[in-house]
């Protein structure tokens, strides 16, 4: 008799990257990915707030042409401590 084992899509959506929580992060900016976990967005969504000045609550800064979004201004937003 053989096991049958039946992988469903939804243990493939619980494997996503895990982040640790705000409060642990010690730099002082993040990926738009981690951003848009701690905020509950798409990293698409947090794309478009950085194309659109002021469309979203935290504006990315700009480091060799890559987004990074401040911690404090997460932590403010969200508020952490």
């Amino acid at each position: 008799m053989h096991a049958t084992i039946h992988h469903s899509t939804t243990a493939s959506k619980a494997a996503v990257a895990q982040f640790p929580p705000l409060e642990h992060v010690t730099s002082p900016t993040v990926t738009t990915e981690q951003a848009g976990y701690y905020l509950n967005r798409r990293p698409q969504t947090m794309r478009v707030w950085a194309c659109r000045d002021g469309s979203g609550p935290i504006r990315p800064i700009r480091i060799n042409g890559r987004l990074a979004w401040p911690v404090a201004e997460l932590r403010r937003v969200l508020g952490v401590a």
